[in-house]
């Protein structure tokens, strides 16, 4: 049986989807010594871009709560994993080999190397597809999801919100272990501290099944408080960026990105605010069409954005400001994706190429 489309989740998937690609854009001008941040504006656009778009994969992760968790309680665990894996492991295989390829001609790789680097792809991603780190999280939230389904049919708000808050206090370790230094029993033969169990993307499941079932604010309240929420933990995040960047100066990324990570107390409560605020769209719209048009072909114009952004990189970044180059080629790679994934969705077996 089909499931029955829910508007808000298509128009963001489509947000989230474009701000992937925004964020990957802003690190062409910035992040390896031949690029350096070279002057006050150069850092401001990029802390603006890449600062604004570190909810994109929060918001995939919670989206996918809010569809899957928990599984239907009549679902077995087998077809769960067959219904989900079989969606995003073959178009995942056949584009680790594409970039795995890629390399002999974009990198000046030997056959033999990228033979060596296609027999590694069953442990990791190529490194020219850096983007597909996002799948192995992925694909472990899926196995975790039936595990924690039981627990999430049962659990009242008050029990949830426990987990959330043991859950928002793991997120603020960076900047407790950068200013103060280990603590929860944190030391360097032991990572596994007193909250580790309840740290990661496992919290976006349980924070997108939460508001689910448990947050029914009015449209007016969710606008408010999203709005509040989104505009100030996108502010922290730019301007953490923006106060430690030094043009001129190399800097450890570690250092520079610390409230860029996807699980921390900034990105959190940025993405919350922007969840729920899209949860007030309740109809479809004039360009609703186009948009599930994109929200469908998303997972393919995320999987190939990689193989179309270098070559608008190359045109666009040598003529544009930064300010506008970031925006200008996140657009012309959006673009290309979609009606390179829209084409090969006409195609018998396309599935297996873009989900």
């Amino acid at each position: 049986m089909k499931r029955e489309r829910i508007i808000f989740l298509d128009y963001l998937r489509v947000f989230a989807c474009f701000l992937v690609m925004m964020v990957h854009a802003s690190e062409a001008f910035y992040g390896v010594e031949e690029i350096p941040i070279l002057s006050e504006s150069h850092k401001l656009w990029i802390a603006i871009w890449d600062g604004m778009s570190r909810i994109s994969v929060p918001l995939f992760v919670i989206t996918s709560a809010y569809l899957l968790a928990p599984m239907n309680e009549n679902q077995s665990w087998s077809d769960f994993f067959k219904h989900r894996f079989l969606r995003i492991i073959p178009p995942m295989v056949v584009f680790m080999v594409i970039y795995a390829l890629q390399s002999v001609w974009q990198e000046g790789w030997t056959w033999r190397e990228a033979f060596i680097a296609l027999c590694k792809l069953p442990l990791n991603f190529p490194m020219n597809a850096f983007h597909l780190w996002f799948m192995y999280p992925l694909i472990g939230l899926y196995l975790l999801i039936p595990i924690l389904s039981p627990w999430l049919r049962i659990a009242t708000a008050k029990q949830e919100r426990m987990f959330l808050y043991l859950w928002i206090l793991t997120t603020c370790m960076p900047f407790i272990n950068k200013f103060y230094g280990d603590v929860f029993g944190q030391c360097w033969w032991n990572q596994y501290y007193m909250l580790y169990d309840f740290s990661g993307y496992p919290g976006y499941l349980v924070l997108g099944h939460y508001i689910r079932h448990h947050i029914d604010w009015s449209n007016v309240k969710r606008r408010t408080i999203g709005f509040i929420c989104l505009i100030g933990g996108t502010l922290f995040t730019i301007l953490s960026f923006y106060i430690q960047a030094k043009p001129g100066t190399p800097q450890l990324l570690t250092d520079l990105e610390i409230a860029w990570c996807f699980c921390i107390i900034n990105c959190v409560i940025a993405t919350f605010g922007a969840f729920l605020l899209f949860t007030t769209i309740t109809k479809e719209g004039k360009a609703y069409g186009l948009v599930m048009s994109v929200s469908i072909n998303s997972y393919g114009m995320f999987l190939m954005h990689m193989l179309w952004m270098p070559f608008w990189v190359s045109i666009v970044q040598p003529q544009t400001s930064v300010g506008v180059a970031i925006p200008l080629i996140s657009i012309l790679t959006f673009v290309s994706c979609y009606i390179t994934t829209k084409l090969i969705s006409y195609i018998p077996g396309s599935k297996w190429v873009i989900g």
